[in-house]
């Protein structure tokens, strides 16, 4: 019975006697009757508050995203203070700040992840059941920000989260699309786009500041002039100018009170309507510019295969490193600090080549604006910048033509040609007379119709240079990054990647959390490495069976969710054999698929063939103009059909394709996971960080020599992973002997009869044409050896169907798997990356001055809004 938030049920009175508003030093002190106190009852007011005054509805007309808004605000009331104080104890212990530069943010939905930061996610959970509501209902009513297209944008989020957590001071900027990655729809078994429209019914947990907005410019020409001290100087005289207006989220830390910025810049028009246009009577030209201008953030990562999909995404990646590099000066300058300290005040980081620009950027703001001597502001900004490269694969490393990059950016091309003439000086003096070398390391290739190589600015441009896994790390000095090492040796570090246990565990996956924490204490939510304390309990008989009822508990979850949403019932006590990641040939889900058959062929071969039942579920998003990828899915779907219908199978063999793959969907997958597939081509996959999810909750992991699966491999016993496929040595050496495909399909029965299958139309409806450019390009190209790994991917896949029916060795290894995986923490990360890289020390914020800052904030003394980046 819906109980009236504004009547609490006399039976809450019991319930709550006796409680008080007060909480210990890492929620904070409270005051009697605070708005913003913990109490079950002070919670259901504000709920109730926040519904009436914000949202503008009475319990009668309410819906439940209502509720969900004004649940959102009630919780992020009560994140503010930290917030602020947070901002102030910055201003004035003049910090040094890390400044994580990210085309990509994939954070996934605020709510639960603040109420488990926060701490108060039973007080929470009490206080929306005695007004009659669901919190489980609520959460599912958020739209997460889908600002990220995958392992990039997660990897974001999760640094920002430790950030946080360890009390580091530091601020996230990136790009506020107002449509992020598509929604993903599976029709007669193809991927469709849909919009995503995470924007359309508003965002809680954003605060625009449009008094901190920036002046951006793009195209025109440049000038030079000499100043009155008889310096030559360049003036940029633009085409055009885009005004960026950042939105503010408070990203707060595992119970501490640190709350740090994630700022976002959305594109306007300087001037969203032109009066001298409408009063001649063109009407939409009045408008014109303010479209024109906001177009430039509406989407993530346009298709760049028209030239202005190209323009539009070196536009966006200029914008949000411009507007960043501006606001990071005018704090600096307004905390009174000279700009030769710039680079003592602030670590900025690249994530990737996509903010590499924010090199030559820099340069152009203290050369040309704050008028800095050359040789200071290049100091000054090799000092500042880091660089983190995360992939291997060449057409990856952007390049940009000399002509858009000119016509868009003209003066730095200009300052990237002298940044490139003073570089190649010092090759010349290093490598004397070697013309190639020269070529190599230039920042121009002038063999490709002349681009610009963003990662080698990066490289040229920062003090610091890192890899992403070991392997990735050392592929980068040996093969894509060589000559760079070979000049700069001592740039080069590895930071293997980590994911957060908060979200990761804690909050995805609760049921194992209260396991663990009940027999090991909850010190492992901030120290993973405590993790290991479980290892002795994977020989408790009653501890392991405590493991598998949890697990079952999850895996009937994702069955029910499975059942409801395709109607498609599957086994709970099955094999779940997942893999769920960015849709890629490197990372071979043809392979997957190709198991799939050969297990469906011994069926059908030997009706009553002995199997261990299995599950296949499959997650993942291809990008839109990427043909063969969304093939694939087009193929796990179809043998879906086939299989989940034919009744020789008799269970034994279910296929899942889960649609729309975020890190909503992720959250119900990787609990309930038995194995999980990381099967890229050794040296083709820089970490990932799905392998370390999948690990944290339980699952094993079948895979091969690459990324971080290496030292997965490593931390959690070679005895405890399942291991095939060539090494990324064997693979270069294959392919250097003129790799045969055809050869394999030729001398293996089971993979001809496969593939042939597939070819003759029996999962197509008879149409044999329509999966054979995947078919063909594996007997003739297979540019990832998916056919040479075929055999030891079989082979080791049914070692993986003997041991899961034993059920008891299964589940120590499962136990050992997350003892062990204490490495993996992005906590980790972030303390090697503090340390070697950015020399960055926590700050801790201290509470006892919010009633002071309250009052500040509402006399004379509020804080400078310019001079705040949160």
């Amino acid at each position: 019975m819906f109980r009236h938030p504004w009547n609490p049920a006399s039976d809450l009175e019991e319930e709550t006697s006796g409680q008080s508003d007060s909480m210990d030093v890492q929620t904070g002190p409270q005051i009697e009757d605070d708005r913003t106190g913990f109490s079950i009852e002070t919670l259901r007011r504000a709920i109730a508050d926040n519904l009436y005054y914000i949202q503008g509805k009475f319990p009668e007309i309410a819906t439940q995203y209502d509720y969900y808004m004004a649940l959102a605000y009630t919780v992020r009331d009560r994140i503010l203070h930290r917030w602020i104080n947070t901002v102030k104890t910055y201003r004035e212990q003049d910090v040094k700040v890390v400044c994580y530069l990210s085309a990509e943010y994939l954070p996934g939905p605020h709510l639960g992840n603040n109420l488990v930061n926060l701490g108060i996610y039973p007080q929470v959970e009490q206080a929306v059941r005695a007004s009659g509501l669901d919190l489980n209902a609520l959460l599912a009513e958020e739209e997460e920000p889908g600002l990220g297209n995958g392992g990039l944008g997660r990897l974001a989020a999760c640094y920002m989260d430790s950030l946080a957590t360890l009390e580091i001071p530091a601020i996230g900027y990136g790009i506020r699309y107002e449509y992020g990655i598509f929604d993903q729809e599976i029709r007669d078994g193809w991927q469709v786009e849909i919009t995503d429209k995470w924007l359309r019914l508003g965002n809680p947990w954003e605060i625009p500041r449009p008094e901190n907005a920036v002046d951006v410019k793009f195209g025109g020409y440049t000038e030079s002039y000499t100043d009155d001290q008889g310096h030559y100087r360049v003036r940029w005289v633009p085409h055009q100018v885009v005004k960026g207006v950042p939105y503010d989220t408070p990203i707060s830390g595992y119970r501490v009170n640190t709350t740090n910025t994630l700022r976002l810049w959305k594109a306007e028009a300087p001037e969203s309507f032109d009066f001298q246009a409408f009063n001649l009577g063109d009407y939409y030209g009045a408008v014109d510019t303010k479209i024109t201008s906001e177009n430039l953030t509406k989407v993530l990562y346009p298709n760049d295969e028209p030239i202005q999909g190209k323009q539009l995404r070196l536009e966006q990646q200029y914008f949000f490193v411009s507007c960043s590099l501006q606001n990071l000066l005018k704090i600096h300058l307004l905390r009174e600090d000279p700009l030769e300290t710039f680079a003592d005040k602030f670590a900025i980081q690249l994530n990737d080549t996509h903010p590499a620009i924010g090199i030559a950027e820099l340069m152009r703001l203290l050369v040309d604006e704050y008028l800095i001597n050359w040789e200071i502001a290049w100091d000054i900004t090799q000092e500042a910048f880091a660089f983190t490269n995360h992939t291997l694969l060449p057409e990856a490393l952007e390049t940009w033509s000399l002509e858009l990059f000119g016509r868009l950016l003209p003066r730095h091309l200009e300052i990237i040609y002298e940044i490139n003439q003073r570089f190649l000086d010092q090759v010349r003096l290093k490598y004397l007379g070697n013309t190639d070398k020269l070529a190599q390391l230039s920042l121009l290739d002038e063999r490709r119709g002349k681009r610009i190589r963003m990662a080698h600015l990066a490289c040229v441009g920062s003090h610091a240079i890192n890899g992403v896994a070991a392997l990735h790390t050392e592929l980068l000095k040996t093969g894509v990054l060589r000559d760079f090492y070979e000049l700069w040796p001592e740039k080069f570090s590895n930071k293997t990647n980590g994911v957060t246990p908060r979200r990761w565990m804690v909050l995805i996956n609760p049921r194992l959390t209260q396991l663990i924490s009940r027999n090991i204490g909850e010190s492992w939510i901030k120290q993973l490495d405590d993790l290991r304390q479980l290892a002795p309990l994977a020989n408790d008989p009653s501890f392991c069976h405590e493991w598998r009822q949890v697990k079952r508990a999850v895996k009937q979850d994702l069955a029910d969710y499975i059942q409801t949403t395709q109607g498609l019932t599957i086994n709970p006590d099955s094999i779940y054999d997942v893999q769920a990641k960015r849709f890629h040939e490197y990372k071979r889900q043809h392979l997957n698929v190709l198991h799939i058959v050969t297990l469906y062929n011994r069926i059908k071969h030997n009706p009553e063939i002995e199997m261990t039942p299995r599950t296949f579920i499959f997650g993942g998003k291809a990008a839109p103009g990427y043909r063969m990828a969304k093939l694939i899915i087009k193929l796990i779907t179809a043998v879906g059909d086939a299989v989940n219908q034919d009744p020789d199978v008799c269970d034994r063999i279910k296929i899942v394709f889960m649609p729309d793959f975020n890190v909503t969907n992720s959250q119900r997958i990787y609990p309930a996971a038995d194995l999980s597939e990381q099967i890229s081509t050794a040296g083709k996959e820089a970490s990932g960080t799905g392998n370390m999810k999948f690990s944290m909750n339980g699952a094993l992991t079948i895979g091969t020599l690459d990324g971080a699966n290496i030292e997965i491999r490593e931390a959690v016993g070679a005895e405890n992973f399942y291991l095939f496929g060539l090494t990324a040595q064997e693979v270069a050496d294959l392919k250097a002997s003129s790799y045969n495909p055809r050869a394999y399909y030729d001398s293996n029965a089971a993979l001809r009869e496969a593939l042939d299958l597939i070819s003759s139309g029996y999962f197509s409806h008879g149409d044999g044409s329509l999966f054979q450019p995947l078919v063909e390009g594996l007997l003739h190209h297979d540019p990832y050896l998916v056919l040479a790994d075929y055999q030891s991917y079989i082979d080791c896949q049914d070692s993986v169907g003997q041991a899961f029916q034993d059920q008891e060795t299964w589940t120590r290894t499962a136990i050992l798997n997350v003892a062990r995986i204490g490495k993996f923490s992005s906590d980790r990360a972030i303390r090697e990356y503090c340390q070697d890289i950015w020399h960055v020390d926590p700050v801790h914020i201290k509470l006892e001055e919010y009633v002071q800052a309250k009052a500040a904030l509402a006399g004379d003394h509020c804080l400078d809004a310019n001079a705040c980046p949160f």
